[in-house]
């Protein structure tokens, strides 16, 4: 007989993560921690809408993800992606990046404080390790970072990894522990 977890108030590591406010693609105010983060499994990455290199690649490969996922998306997983350019990225400006790529359920699109952005990729791990190189927008690092925060289980991979291989490791993110143990 399987048996749900309940969420905890607060995860293992709610003092680690930030809890600033952001603004999704769809003009609505959402706290990093709280609204986003807490007790769900999520897949992070980092963007910026007028990038002419890679995002437009990464956003592709996540949509293919998207679709491997099918009903999950909004519904177990979640997938956030931060601007690297929040001056430039406002909410409207999103939105229509998100509609140009046919977005669908489950995937924010968000934006907000220059420094709170920044303190969220430094924390989340999306930092390069070079002073000089992180400070190039065009070089941000071409990861995923994904991740169950009630159970603390975090990876990442590049974000131009084969979408069937980014779901299979998602896959280790369930909740198959929570099985009650067999009787007898």
């Amino acid at each position: 007989m399987k048996i749900q977890c309940a969420a905890p108030r607060r995860g293992p590591r709610a003092d680690y993560f930030p809890n600033v406010v952001l603004t999704t693609h769809e003009n609505e105010r959402a706290r990093f921690y709280d609204d986003l983060l807490r007790g769900r499994t999520v897949i992070l990455n980092f963007m910026y809408t007028t990038c002419e290199g890679r995002c437009p690649l990464y956003t592709a490969n996540l949509m293919k993800v998207h679709k491997l996922l099918g009903d999950r998306m909004g519904k177990d997983i979640f997938l956030y992606s931060f601007t690297l350019d929040p001056e430039v990225d406002t909410p409207r400006v999103l939105r229509a990046y998100a509609e140009a790529h046919g977005i669908g359920r489950g995937w924010r699109f968000l934006t907000g404080n220059p420094e709170d952005l920044e303190m969220l990729r430094r924390r989340l791990g999306f930092s390069a390790p070079d002073p000089e190189l992180d400070r190039r927008k065009s070089s941000h690092t071409g990861l995923i970072r994904y991740g169950n925060e009630r159970l603390d289980r975090w990876a990442a991979c590049p974000a131009l990894a084969d979408p069937a291989k980014i779901v299979r490791h998602l896959g280790w993110l369930d909740l198959s522990h929570c099985q009650e143990a067999p009787r007898g």
